[in-house]
């Protein structure tokens, strides 16, 4: 089951480039890799790692000792192209990122993301090169993400609403999943089972 999800306050992680693919996540030779907690340094690989498997010098950003622990990603427009692969929200989420805002990410990492407890924030345009001026400015500043609440806080008090589909939040706050949830109705549905008897045999 997924870790359940209310709030975080974490300091975060700036990537300004847009377009930025799955198999720049998660390369795909790590698909065969089948333990979510074991992906911690596929993610970003290519960008951190040498070709010889060496940490590239100086680090890559991901890999800066003051982005330790930082659990939010702020990145540019259409994150997550590519293939449908879940790696990549499993990789993102094994590193410890709990949300990431963008103006825009691809339909289906977006709906991975949430069956994850990975965030996928977005925002407007306008908004978006305001959170990026602000990180630039204060690389220190915390941001707490409540769900519960629908919002973000910034460091100087400012919030902003974030909208997110409403069974995805119901799963998060949970720390569930569809079948999760359908396990938690099987009081009622053999109930309504056990007063409507099956039209067809379907043992004969």
């Amino acid at each position: 089951m997924p870790e359940p999800f209310v709030k975080t306050t974490s300091r975060v992680i700036s990537i300004p480039r847009a377009n930025i693919d799955t198999d720049q996540i998660c390369p795909a030779r790590f698909l065969k890799i089948t333990d979510k907690n074991g992906l911690a340094d596929a993610l970003f690989f290519d960008w951190r790692f040498t070709p010889d498997g060496q940490k590239r010098q100086p680090p890559s950003f991901i890999d800066e000792p003051v982005n330790a622990g930082r659990q939010i990603l702020l990145v540019g427009d259409n994150f997550g192209a590519g293939s449908s692969r879940e790696h990549a929200p499993w990789a993102l989420r094994a590193w410890g990122v709990r949300a990431i805002v963008s103006t825009s990410f691809a339909d289906i990492f977006g709906g991975n993301a949430l069956k994850n407890a990975l965030l996928p924030i977005v925002v407007s345009a306008e908004r978006h090169a305001a959170l990026q001026a602000l990180a630039a400015a204060n690389r220190d500043g915390e941001w707490t993400i409540d769900l519960e609440a629908q919002k973000v806080t910034l460091p100087d008090g400012d919030s902003f609403a974030i909208e997110i589909d409403p069974f995805a939040r119901t799963m998060i706050l949970a720390g569930t999943d569809e079948i999760g949830y359908v396990r938690s109705r099987l009081p009622a549905i053999e109930a309504w089972e056990a007063v409507h008897p099956a039209r067809v045999d379907t043992l004969t």
